[in-house]
Formats: structure tokens, sequence, C-alpha cells
């Protein structure tokens, strides 16, 4: 008999292609699925008795994705000369991003704190983690106002206080919740074993914390940048409509709205700035999974 020969292992393909080609085919299949609608569906919608189940197919509702891209490269000002509608939402989404990442930045950084301070005290977990749950059930427009008045009589010196940094308030408001969940999942998450192995070679709380808490806590972790970074990015937005601030992707699209009568086409390209706002968040949150790659073994969702 002979020895069958030896099987060579099979040459995995980069995962990062393959993502990218799915993002990619997905992105298709919603512009054929949009456009076969369009083309087949009633004009006035899908109405099951008040209840409006899926929505209008006249250009006004739901423009053609060919009109809607062509738009993009059409003069913003509306004139023949002028910048681009790509370029004035390209600016948007970039100061939009900023401020998200301030409020994703303190938002992170609050969190952690409060992560600490919890698995340090027991007392401090039983007190602040209620009012931690509660804080998220108040509605991000009915505070939006009030941080925004609040922020305006804060004045120290040459200092004064500007509407962007309400904004990144509210943004890091909905931010900090995610991340101080998981990372006090992830900060608990250490076998009582390696905690007690540690006390025995006479570590104390700060080397237990930062040797052996802080890395088993980054699959917990992550989960929950993630979605901190998405609730930055619609704090974000959501707070320049409701404070008015100019400049950003959420003014934007109200503005845009206003002449969806006139130009339906063009009320889209601020939306598909806020999606490019926040798959720049994502993929920096993946980024940042990449660079603790090396930790990320059993990675909990958030």
């Amino acid at each position: 008999m002979t020895a069958s020969p030896a099987r060579l292992p099979r040459r995995r393909g980069n995962p990062v292609a393959g993502r990218v080609l799915l993002g990619a085919a997905g992105v298709v299949l919603l512009v054929v699925i949009w456009e076969l609608y369009k083309a087949l569906g009633p004009a006035s919608g899908v109405v099951i008795g008040d209840l409006t189940v899926l929505p209008r197919t006249t250009d006004i509702a739901m423009p053609h994705v060919w009109d809607m891209i062509a738009t993009l490269f059409e003069p913003a000002s509306g004139g023949r000369k002028g910048d681009p509608v790509w370029l004035v939402v390209a600016q948007a989404a970039a100061f939009t991003l900023g401020v998200a990442a301030v409020g994703w930045i303190v938002g992170v950084v609050v969190g952690m704190l409060l992560a600490v301070l919890m698995q340090r005290f027991r007392t401090a977990e039983s007190a602040v983690l209620p009012w931690i749950i509660l804080s998220q059930t108040v509605p991000l427009i009915a505070i939006a106002p009030l941080v925004r008045r609040w922020g305006s009589q804060i004045s120290v010196g040459d200092f004064s206080w500007e509407n962007w940094m309400s904004v990144a308030v509210i943004a890091s408001y909905l931010a900090f919740f995610p991340v101080s969940i998981g990372a006090l999942r992830g900060l608990n998450s250490p076998d009582a074993n390696h905690v007690e192995l540690f006390r025995s070679y006479g570590a104390g709380w700060w080397r237990t914390l930062v040797t052996l808490r802080l890395p088993a806590s980054v699959p917990y972790l992550l989960p929950a940048l993630r979605l901190a970074a998405a609730n930055a990015v619609i704090g974000t937005v959501v707070a320049e409509v409701s404070i008015g601030l100019k400049g950003g992707i959420g003014r934007m699209i109200l503005e845009y709205a206003q002449q969806a009568s006139s130009d339906p086409a063009r009320t889209w390209a601020p939306i598909f700035g806020a999606i490019a706002v926040g798959l720049v968040a994502a993929g920096f949150i993946a980024l940042l999974g990449v660079l603790l790659r090396r930790y990320r073994r059993g990675e909990v969702p958030a």
C-alpha cells in the first residue's frame, strides 16, 4: 500500500479584503432593492389601516440612486460656480467627526474612571451603578437645550463656553454608559485564582489593576468602545439639530430637508455624510482592536 501524501494546509484569504468585499456587496444589494421597490412599488406606498408600512415611491420620497450621486458634484450654492456639494458635506462631516471624537474621548475617560471606582469599592458600585443606568432614560432632546444654557453661563477669564462644547458634552453623555458597564464587567472578569495569585506575591491593588484586570477587560471593553463611538456620533448629530449648531452634518440635514420639494436628491447628501462619519468612527475602533489583538481572546458582545 502506498502512503497517501500529506495534506498541505489551506491558505486562508485576506480577512480584511473579504470584509471589504462583503461590505461592497451589501451596498450593491441595498441599491438594487431600492431601485426595484421604486420601480415596482405603489406610488402612495404600502398602507395597512392607518399605518404606512413601506414608503412612497415618488421622486420626492425616493429619488433614484444615480440622481443622489449626480447631485454630489453640483455646486452647493446653486450657481454654476462654487464648491461642489460633496466638498461642503465633507467639511461638515469633518466638523461633526471632530466634535464626536472629543465627546467620545471624554465619555471613555469618565466611563473608565467610574468603572475603576466601582470595581475598587463595592459601596461605590451599589451607589453609582443605578444612577448610571438611570441617566440613560433622560431624553436627549430634552437635555440638549439645558446643557447649552448652562454652558453659556460659564466664563473664566478669557475662556468662554462655545456651542460645540455643549454638543461634545451631550455626545460624552451617551458614550460613557457602555464604557462604564463594559469596563466594569471586564475588570471583574479575571478568575479568582489569578487574583489570589497576585495577592500571594504581594502585588497591590494598583499593580493588579494594571497587570491583570485591564488586559483581561479588553474583550469586554472593545465592543463597549464600538457602541460608545456610535452613540457619540448619534448624539453629536442630534445635538447639532437640537442646539442649532452651524457647520455640522446635523444642521446641514435640517437645512437640506427644507429643499426636499425642489431638489429631493440633494436631501440625501448630508445623510451620506453622516454615514461616512459613522464608518470612520467604526474604522478607528477596528484599528484599535488590531493594536490590541493579543488581548482579544474570547471577545464578549456589548
